[in-house]
């Protein structure tokens, strides 16, 4: 039943108790396959190899950076992703410490607990892992039930389809397209917005960590069930 002012306005339900959130700042994330701490300047050697020079040029096709395959130019990538406004930039590491890709938070809204996870770029080393699940996992577990978060966010270019289909697969909701959003090399971007509440949570959760869970896979690192076998959103 919709709810009414005293006026007979139609208003929004009471969120009780509600305080703003602290800000998504981790310093370390740390899951079984992956871990992700706070990117740094000194990260673009670790990096830049994996991403660039060992994963193929599609990797970047959706992303408003030039040809990075000089160390220098890598660098200054690095340095323009640390400058995002309202963000937190995370480096993606195997357990051992090697360097796989670069994953943020945007958008920190923390007044209404809201945060975006976004500028995700994943070496071909961990692109369709369960590692690379993992990483997005670790980020919005940290959001929703570490800083009890009300909204998490995903947005990508309306064309990149392996972007909107991960959106999908993690059990993200679709929620619309902003056309002629922004311009980037030169050509249009239409903005395709998914989100998570924190209502639907819960169960993401367990179906994320029933898929993650060592016992899903074989000997091969095969998984035994897909991740929608457990997310009944």
């Amino acid at each position: 039943m919709t709810r009414t002012n005293e006026l007979g306005q139609p208003i929004g339900d009471p969120v009780p108790g509600w305080t703003p959130r602290p800000p998504t700042e981790p310093e370390q994330l740390v899951g079984r396959r992956v871990r992700l701490e706070r990117l740094r300047p000194d990260h673009a050697p670790l990096l830049h190899g994996p991403m660039v020079l060992e994963s193929p040029p599609s990797t970047w096709t959706y992303y408003p950076y030039p040809d990075l395959t000089d160390p220098a130019a890598f660098e200054a990538y690095i340095a323009a992703v640390l400058a995002l406004p309202a963000a937190w930039p995370m480096a993606v590491l195997s357990p051992d410490g090697a360097g796989l890709g670069v994953s943020c938070y945007l958008r920190k809204d923390p007044a209404n607990g809201s945060v975006e996870i976004g500028s995700i770029i994943y070496s071909a080393a961990l692109q369709r892992t369960a590692a690379a699940t993992e990483a997005v996992y670790l980020m919005m577990s940290h959001a929703f039930d570490d800083l009890g978060y009300r909204r998490f966010e995903w947005k990508c270019d309306s064309l990149n389809e392996p972007s909107r289909r991960a959106a999908a697969r993690l059990g993200f909701t679709y929620e619309g397209r902003f056309r002629q959003a922004t311009v980037y090399q030169g050509r249009n971007r239409d903005t395709d917005w998914f989100s998570v509440t924190d209502g639907e949570w819960p169960t993401i959760r367990a179906g994320l960590e029933a898929w993650l869970d060592p016992a899903n896979f074989d000997a091969a690192g095969r998984q035994v069930k897909k991740l929608s076998n457990f997310l009944t959103t």
